[in-house]
């Protein structure tokens, strides 16, 4: 681990600095030399599928892509270390829960299933038929099953997904919280309401035919760093990239290919961005209203004088609907609120949209930069009609793509994971596999933190992910997840969701996505939609890192036998995958010959109706959308409630060694963050304004008028290029400033990246160690490496 420094990182994204920190985090696992032939495997037609993020393969069939976060999940779920019963014996929960997240995932891989003992506050090994049995004597216990949620994280499969939905319904609720709803589910809200397809419309190859992408509220170089080699190839060969971002980020200004013999030999670089813009956080959808107020005003001059036009009149014509309405709202609009609310002068607006007016093939993406806002849906469809004024669409190298976060969080939706089934799937359900599912829509994750609060849900049953660190409000979070009678987790490592538990508590640790899957049917694989819709397999190679450990399907169908006994045949279905994938092919749409289709190299595309131009609405075409400018949120609120005191915006983020709530490492290496994580960046200009200075520690409190106090301490000030007026800070340690009520209008996620808060001074922490790195001498290289 570095020591905790802040210092200026000056080399480009990519280079070097990805190699030497994957070659640390492997020798750190304890598996350099075989950690270097898993990653070798990663991405092939006989390997496994990169657990990371869902950026898609380019070469799937035939090379390895490095990507350094990629390497570094690669090397956390390979690792060394175990954590057995006899590791976990040594610790009470209470003592576990004072630690850290990154010690409680440095304790290393779970090997069994593990039971919470109350009397001596810590875990113990217990038979896998017991868990079960205990599971499904709560659930039949309960005289509703609303009474249970069942969380679903973006690393599951396919296959597990598909299962897990089928015994949820049969069982008799829709409550299905997942990531989704935490990340994207504005994108999906968003274009579905304009597109007809709450997807992106884009493909790879859209990447190397267009000539001008837009790049908003994304940071490519830490959260999906593949994509900087589509970014670097469309920059070399004359595309305009525009990256639109309050933080400058060093992954949208240069990067180094590791796998460019050239760049490496000579520490050269490519440019990323043609232009950089940063606007104040919270200022997207003023930014999008104004490129095309401006393009409106140009096209109005044009067909003024006779000159071509600048917006595609023929595709809006044929195509879309509620143009009349878009442009009057826009004309109306002022560019005095444009430019207050966007944090961006009329000079920068006009110049980031004589880009787009040469535009001939253009490309949007986005991330939670723009999904974690009150008006988050809105923002996603402006950007929407920023594509369909120009025709950007349904044609090569143009189109809309949302940049998705975990590696199936998108095939999970597509798959059934969803708390508002459609009447028509909820048909083909009862048609194909033989029982009436529910039709009340359930609980998405706030509304089942809300449920859990009040005690209207008992029952926790989570399918990965860290839901315990990953959600908003902490303290109510934990408080909500304390009440209920269980509490279960499958996890393949030790976090924060197994030490903020329920009265009765359980730990089943599964198959990574890099070992081999070997069931009564043979070797098994899963497959995984990306986020460009493509569903490929994945099957693992190494050897388990416990024979005790079950696969995620085989988890779910033995729940599932002991919960409504063996009338599907469960266990006969986990027992060769092909036969769930069987189901899915008669359930689902698109997916006619799944086992055949996936086995093809790289596997297949689902259909994405607007990427024909056929539009899956009710007009039969493309919505255009109005959103207002509002000068009402919460944010204007706080400005108003504190006159006294100065009123920032905080993002919430991940630092370069992180993803999602998971912690490689504890550096930050392109913001210059080295060995700590409570920092909070901020202009030079605002330290100075607040009367402190750099390296000062300050406490954050979020201003919010329900009467609750959220705070969270001693975060340390670091000077950094961002807007006046905003903060950034890293998840999990800024969660407990999130209202649980503040979400997406229309959408429900939570909104992370619009806080308003404000500072007081601080001290600094009293001889703490960084973040718990120690870790117990037992707890490392227990077992063979996987």
């Amino acid at each position: 681990m570095s020591d905790q420094k802040i210092d200026v990182y000056p080399y480009p994204a990519g280079g070097w600095g990805a190699l030497r920190s994957v070659a640390h985090q492997l020798k750190e696992q304890g598996i350099a030399a075989k950690g270097a032939r898993t990653l070798l495997h990663a991405n092939q037609p006989d390997g496994f599928d990169c657990p990371g993020c869902a950026w898609p393969d380019r070469n799937h069939g035939s090379s390895f892509e490095f990507c350094e976060n990629g390497a570094k999940a690669v090397a956390a779920e390979a690792t060394a270390r175990r954590c057995t019963p006899e590791v976990l014996s040594q610790y009470t929960v209470r003592e576990l829960a004072a630690q850290s997240d990154y010690f409680l995932e440095g304790l290393g891989r779970l090997t069994h299933p593990m039971v919470y003992d109350a009397v001596s506050d810590r875990y113990q090994a217990i038979e896998w038929d017991d868990a079960f049995e205990l599971i499904a004597q709560h659930l039949k216990a309960l005289p509703d099953p609303n009474q249970a949620v069942f969380y679903t994280s973006g690393r599951t499969s396919n296959e597990a997904a598909f299962l897990y939905q089928w015994f949820v319904r049969e069982y008799g609720t829709n409550n299905f919280p997942d990531c989704s709803n935490m990340c994207h589910e504005p994108s999906g809200v968003g274009l579905k309401g304009s597109i007809g397809v709450g997807k992106g419309t884009v493909t790879l190859d859209d990447f190397t035919l267009a000539d001008t992408i837009f790049i908003f509220g994304q940071n490519p170089g830490t959260n999906h760093p593949r994509m900087l080699a589509e970014l670097r190839a469309a920059s070399k060969r004359g595309a305009r990239i525009v990256s639109i971002n309050p933080l400058r980020e060093r992954g949208l200004e240069r990067f180094a290919d590791p796998q460019s013999p050239i760049e490496m030999s000579t520490g050269g670089a490519t440019r990323i961005s043609s232009h950089y813009f940063q606007p104040r956080i919270g200022g997207d959808l003023a930014v999008v209203k104004g490129l095309i107020k401006q393009l409106l005003a140009w096209d109005d001059d044009a067909r003024l004088h006779g000159a071509p036009p600048v917006l595609d009149h023929a595709f809006i014509a044929e195509h879309t609907t509620g143009f009349d309405q878009l442009s009057s709202d826009l004309r109306d609009e002022s560019w005095a609120v444009i430019e207050q609310e966007s944090g961006l002068s009329c000079a920068q607006l006009q110049e980031a949209a004589e880009v787009l007016r040469r535009a001939k093939k253009l490309i949007v993406c986005w991330g939670m930069g723009i999904t974690q806002h009150p008006h988050a849906v809105g923002t996603i469809q402006m950007l929407s009609n920023l594509l369909l004024v120009g025709g950007h669409i349904g044609k090569p190298g143009a189109g809309a793509c949302p940049v998705r976060g975990h590696s199936n969080v998108q095939g999970d939706r597509t798959m059934g994971i969803y708390e508002k089934p459609s009447a028509a799937f909820l048909d083909r359900m009862e048609q194909v596999l033989g029982f009436t599912p529910p039709r009340e829509h359930g609980f998405d994750t706030v509304e089942s933190i809300a449920a859990m609060a009040d005690g209207r849900v008992k029952v926790f049953f989570g399918m990965g992910g860290n839901f315990a660190a990953a959600t908003p409000d902490t303290p109510r979070t934990w408080a909500a997840l304390r009440r209920c009678d269980l509490t279960v987790q499958v996890s393949t490592k030790l976090n924060r969701s197994h030490v903020v538990h329920g009265r009765a508590a359980l730990i089943l640790p599964c198959l990574g996505r890099t070992e081999a899957d070997n069931q009564a049917g043979g070797p098994q694989s899963v497959t995984v939609e990306d986020s460009m819709s493509m569903v490929h397999l994945s099957r693992g190679t190494n050897e388990p890192a416990s024979e005790h450990l079950l696969s995620e399907p085989a988890i779910v169908a033995r729940l599932a036998e002991a919960t409504l006994g063996p009338k599907q045949r469960w266990r006969w279905m986990a027992e060769d995958y092909d036969r769930i994938r069987e189901r899915i092919e008669a359930t689902l749409d698109d997916f006619a010959g799944f086992n055949q289709r996936v086995r093809t190299p790289g596997g297949f595309r689902l259909r994405n109706t607007a990427s024909e131009r056929v539009w899956a609405t009710a007009s039969g075409k493309a919505q255009f959308h109005v959103h207002p400018i509002s000068q009402d949120t919460v944010v204007h609120r706080a400005r108003l409630q504190t006159p006294m005191a100065t009123v920032f915006t905080l993002a919430t983020m991940r630092s370069h060694d992180q993803y999602n709530t998971t912690l490689y490492g504890l550096d930050d290496r392109y913001r210059g963050v080295w060995g700590q994580r409570r920092v909070v960046f901020i202009h030079a200009d605002d330290i100075q304004a607040l009367g402190l200075k750099v390296g000062d520690w300050v406490d954050l409190h979020t201003i919010s008028d329900d009467g609750i106090d959220r705070s969270a301490p001693q975060f340390k000030l670091v000077a950094y290029d961002i807007p006046r007026g905003c903060l950034a800070a890293y998840y999990p340690e800024t969660n407990p400033l999130v209202p649980l009520h503040s979400v997406a209008e229309g959408a429900g996620t939570p909104t992370s990246k619009y806080i308003p808060v404000r500072l007081t001074a601080s001290q600094a922490p009293l001889d703490a160690p960084a973040d718990h790195c120690g870790l117990p001498e037992n707890a490392a290289s227990e077992g063979t490496a996987a």
